[in-house]
């Protein structure tokens, strides 16, 4: 994918942090002296230290991130692809004579509140429509990579073009319609809808490609595979099968490898958001 060196998007909400960990700390003005110093290097405001010093309980403070080289690439990269999903919606919305919202994207390490709830990264990557933020962190990558074997910066991209279906989903209603239509029915009916919503975010996320691809040619040889491969990794039914050796559609959420990459291909080959109407 050929993204080094494209507009980076001015809505990444980095909350990454190291927690440290400070036990008490006794002693005149040489110990005070040292406490400063210690604070200084490792970014803390020193009148926490202080404060510990005079005896208070041990506890975590964090200081400032500072990424290697590789996690700011990949950084770099995630804010590189969503400011292409900007430009994509944005003129998908005005086409159709509306106007596009930008969601923000949350950068995160191990675990974040957002207004949906705390969640771990553990969860994956996920979109809260009750403040319209992506939620992220870059360790998912290499799961995709080791766990899904699912490798490759397209493969990468089509994670974040998912999510971001899912707010332009939310911009559109459809979201809250599918909500809506879910209460009183059963908990198979439910799965059966949310699969609907989770397959036209895939089918949305090629239609990001396709825009890509077409107006700014940032696709290379090999990356609509990469995507293919891990839509395919990440179905229902082959994370049951790895998870417990048994496959329970009636219990899918997200659709089957088949349904997920069947999706995400008309997406990236129409490049006509008529086409991904998954609720028919």
């Amino acid at each position: 994918m050929r993204w080094k060196g494209g507009r980076r998007s001015s809505h990444i909400e980095d909350r990454r942090s190291r927690p440290v960990r400070i036990g008490t700390v006794r002693g005149g003005v040489g110990t005070i002296v040292i406490v400063l110093a210690l604070g200084y290097l490792l970014g803390i405001d020193p009148t926490v230290l202080l404060q510990l010093q005079e005896g208070m309980v041990p506890q975590d403070v964090s200081t400032p991130y500072q990424p290697t080289a590789q996690e700011q690439e990949s950084a770099d990269f995630v804010s590189v692809v969503l400011a292409d999903t900007e430009d994509t919606w944005h003129a998908i919305f005005h086409a159709a004579g509306r106007s596009y919202e930008e969601p923000a994207l949350v950068l995160f390490s191990g675990a974040v509140q957002s207004a949906c709830g705390s969640a771990s990264a553990a969860m994956g990557p996920f979109y809260c429509p009750a403040d319209r933020k992506v939620y992220l962190d870059l360790d998912f990558f290499r799961e995709l990579r080791q766990r899904f074997g699912a490798p490759g910066d397209f493969a990468q991209a089509y994670v974040i073009a998912h999510e971001v279906g899912h707010h332009v989903q939310n911009l559109l209603g459809t979201s809250d319609r599918v909500r809506a239509a879910q209460q009183g029915r059963s908990e198979t009916e439910a799965n059966a809808l949310s699969v609907q919503l989770e397959l036209q975010a895939d089918c949305f996320a090629g239609l990001w490609g396709n825009h890509a691809g077409r107006s700014r040619q940032v696709l290379e040889e090999g990356d609509i595979e990469e995507a293919l491969n891990a839509a395919s990794a990440i179905g229902d039914d082959r994370l049951q099968r790895q998870a417990q050796g048994r496959v329970a559609p009636e219990s899918f959420t997200h659709g089957s490898s088949q349904q997920r990459v069947a999706w995400f291909r008309r997406g990236i080959e129409s490049g006509d958001m008529a086409d991904c109407n998954t609720f028919r």
